[in-house]
């Protein structure tokens, strides 16, 4: 089990660092030129690709098991982590609300975000070393 807390983390780690500069580029680069909804839909399947290709790195390189409850701590633990960060920079570096915070995963862009989330931190289910 402590392999996959760690293997959960680094996982986290890596997935997030390149989303990112990934969210920066949407933001900045396709946002204002195709909508929301649609930057989102270009940025989703690049992170999952990410996600596929850093958990099997991960889950070779921390060794951990196949089995169901390992993985699912790998997964949990990165999904947990993530909401945490993003909330985090939400409230303090961007300088939104609470309540704006959650209402952005009413929108399209949001729902469309937090399936690509809840994706991310299935991977490991699934995902055999790579």
């Amino acid at each position: 089990m402590p392999r996959a807390v760690l293997a959960g983390l680094a996982y986290v780690a890596v997935v997030f660092a390149v989303a990112f500069a990934v969210g920066a580029l949407r933001v900045l680069v396709l946002a204002p030129r195709l909508g929301d909804t649609l930057a989102v839909l270009v940025e989703v399947p690049v992170i999952l690709a990410v996600s596929w290709w850093s958990c099997g790195v991960i889950v070779r390189r921390f060794a951990v098991a196949p089995a169901l409850g390992d993985r699912v701590v790998m997964g949990a633990l990165a999904f947990i982590v993530l909401q945490a960060v993003e909330a985090v920079l939400a409230l303090t570096a961007f300088g939104r609300t609470g309540a704006d915070y959650l209402a952005a995963f009413a929108t399209p862009a949001g729902l469309l975000g937090l399936a690509g989330q809840i994706a991310f931190a299935l991977i490991p289910l699934v995902r055999r070393p790579g």
